[in-house]
């Protein structure tokens, strides 16, 4: 079928103007957003043996800021695809609302729920809920960590309803980042990060400081540093105070790492680099591609970006989907571990390929997405895996 051709501009214009937190729902009904409390299982094993249509609920951290807006276009996407509802809960990240909203997703009847936690202790009480209320549950952009938390871990082995974890190499992605602006001679750098014990940007700083410090061991005579991070949350008022806090500390400042927090804190750091008058002194490199990306890069604003991993919560989606269908079975006694690849940018022509195939258009088709939908695990990981833009034009026929 035709590759239906979306504007992302077009698309945080639109979701924008959208409803904040649940209550949304793909078929354009509105559901209640008040409810509390459980459901019980055997209500939900009822809905989802009733003919009526699956119900997928999503817990993310915001629906509408850069990065939460193009996780629910290609969400909505695939539910359209796949004829299902989807409920919508912005739980900001705030610890006791990420556990109230898998409870709120619950008792309105969602027979599987995608999770974006903050911190894998949130785990142990969302794991209980699904357990409880028989209800499915994948995570995306995180992981449990095995090593730091082998209780939740274990408790999410021996699940029967936590079907597993699509995550990024977090690591991974901070070393390379550091060292694009390493690279480009950049050796007095600030950081930036969101909200404290937040897994996913401990593996980042993890990436950062490893990177660091191999450059230092290789380069003895040119050494760079890294600050102690600012804490900017997930609003851009936040990543403005902590650029500002960082170059008003150190003035030979050349580098900040925005870590993420959905794009925003991105934005508030570019603005206050700007005001300052530093655009050409100051090298800025995060995670989470904005919608303007390739003029930025071209003006100097943006030294590279890491990102394109809206994806990620379409195949745990994906995988919540198949085991209310029944494709998939037997999670207990097993931990589903579902990496998902970075896109790296450090150039405006690297952000033209980007965008021609996941700007201007998703990079699945709803066919595609509806053949997605059929797979088995083994073969669902493997296409998670290989997503890259050159993967994605050859999808097209490019």
């Amino acid at each position: 079928m035709k590759r239906r051709i979306l504007s992302l501009f077009m698309c945080m214009a639109m979701t924008a103007t959208m409803l904040i937190g649940c209550g949304q729902s793909t078929t354009g009904s509105t559901e209640s957003s008040g409810s509390t409390g459980s459901a019980t299982g055997a209500a939900a094993q009822t809905t989802a043996k009733s003919g009526d249509k699956i119900k997928i609920g999503v817990s993310i951290w915001s629906s509408t800021d850069v990065l939460g807006s193009q996780c629910k276009l290609i969400i909505d996407e695939a539910a359209k695809a796949l004829d299902v509802d989807v409920q919508y809960v912005d739980q900001g990240h705030v610890s006791e609302k990420v556990t109230a909203s898998v409870e709120q997703l619950c008792a309105a009847g969602c027979q599987g729920i995608i999770i974006c936690n903050s911190s894998d202790t949130e785990m142990t009480s969302a794991i209980k809920t699904c357990n409880d209320n028989k209800v499915y549950l994948a995570q995306f952009f995180r992981i449990i960590s095995k090593d730091n938390n082998p209780d939740i871990y274990q408790a999410a082995t021996d699940s029967a309803y936590y079907v597993g974890a699509v995550h990024e190499n977090e690591p991974e992605n901070g070393e390379k980042l550091v060292n694009i602006l390493l690279d480009k001679g950049d050796r007095d750098i600030g950081l930036i990060g969101w909200e404290q014990g937040d897994a996913t940007w401990l593996g980042r700083w993890e990436g950062y400081k490893a990177g660091v410090e191999k450059w230092n061991k290789a380069h003895p005579d040119d050494k760079a540093t890294l600050s102690e991070p600012q804490y900017a949350g997930t609003s851009s008022e936040g990543g403005s105070k902590a650029a500002e806090a960082l170059m008003s500390a150190d003035p030979k400042l050349d580098a900040l790492i925005p870590a993420g927090g959905g794009g925003d804190p991105l934005q508030g750091t570019i603005a206050a680099v700007e005001r300052a008058g530093k655009t050409k002194d100051i090298d800025v490199v995060s995670t989470d591609f904005l919608p303007d990306l390739g003029d930025r890069l071209a003006n100097g604003s943006m030294a590279g970006e890491s990102g394109g991993h809206y994806c990620d919560p379409l195949f745990a989606f994906m995988m919540v989907y198949n085991a209310i269908k029944g494709n998939y079975t037997n999670f207990a006694g097993t931990f589903n571990d579902v990496p998902f690849p970075y896109l790296y940018v450090s150039s405006a022509d690297d952000y033209a390929q980007y965008k021609k195939y996941f700007v201007d258009q998703l990079p699945y088709t709803d066919d595609e997405l509806v053949k997605m939908s059929q797979m088995n695990l083994d073969d669902l990981k493997a296409t998670a895996a290989k997503l890259s833009i050159e993967d994605a034009a050859s999808r097209a026929g490019q």
